[in-house]
């Protein structure tokens, strides 16, 4: 059975399209869909653009059209957690659409996305991929050491990032502010935040199949979050690609 992987930006998706031997290619809704075999699994590959519509869409076509029988994100995040670094990895224990809710005070009030308090309510928020998986992904990466990170993506001198467990937050935004990655912290608990994994989540629900998104921090989401994105994406992309290889057989 295949498994369907997404990327946003060709940084994130050429580090898993090298290794993958091709066998098709289509083009739908005017996205690349590669098909083939990477480590010996069947996979579909596709660079879905930035933003949750977009990754809706590219999720929706892999469940749907090609069949995939699991969903699995690759690439670069902001960092909120103020313990993680540039480099280090988060696995989404749960995605949340931090930009959905209710529009309140000036603020969003986050709730359920495709719910409203007062007209659908729901207890659910956000969504988390099966207990099983979760727990066969740990297994699989007790005693996994990432590749050291440069001296520059780690300040100075070369450090093996951390993995972590933890809320992936999604918003149409790309998070250029502090005080913003501070409230975000501080209310949502989310270590990384995002444009895609949330709607993934939500389109795997739909289709009753399991996700899964990996994100490596690419900055920390503050004021210089624009200027470290460009400087360590690349390097930190492949660090998320390497995590995707590393799980494969147990997804």
């Amino acid at each position: 059975m295949t498994i369907g992987i997404i990327c946003a930006i060709p940084q994130e998706l050429g580090h898993l399209a090298q290794a993958t031997t091709a066998t098709s290619e289509a083009l739908l809704a005017g996205l690349a869909f590669v098909s083939g075999r990477l480590d010996g699994h069947e996979v579909v590959l596709a660079g879905g653009g930035v933003g949750k519509v977009n990754a809706a869409l590219t999720a929706t076509l892999l469940a749907d059209r090609f069949g995939c029988r699991a969903l699995v994100f690759s690439g670069v995040a902001g960092g909120l957690d103020p313990s993680l670094h540039v480099g280090d990895l988060v696995i989404g224990e749960r995605t949340l659409q931090h930009d959905a809710g209710v529009l309140q005070g000036e603020r969003v009030h986050t709730y359920q996305a495709g719910h409203v308090p007062f007209f659908n309510p729901t207890d659910q928020l956000g969504y988390r991929p099966p207990a099983d998986l979760l727990a066969r992904v740990r297994d699989r990466l007790d005693g996994f050491a990432p590749e050291p990170l440069s001296a520059a993506a780690a300040g100075g001198r070369a450090r093996t990032p951390a993995v972590t467990f933890g809320t992936i937050l999604t918003g149409d935004q790309f998070l250029n502010c502090e005080a913003t990655r501070v409230r975000l912290f501080r209310d949502l608990g989310g270590q990384a935040i995002e444009m895609e994994g949330g709607a993934i989540g939500q389109v795997a629900e739909a289709f009753a199949i399991p996700h899964l998104v990996i994100r490596a921090l690419s900055d920390l989401a503050g004021a210089d979050s624009a200027v470290d994105f460009g400087r360590f994406v690349e390097e930190v992309a492949a660090g998320s690609a390497r995590i995707v290889r590393h799980l494969l057989p147990v997804i």
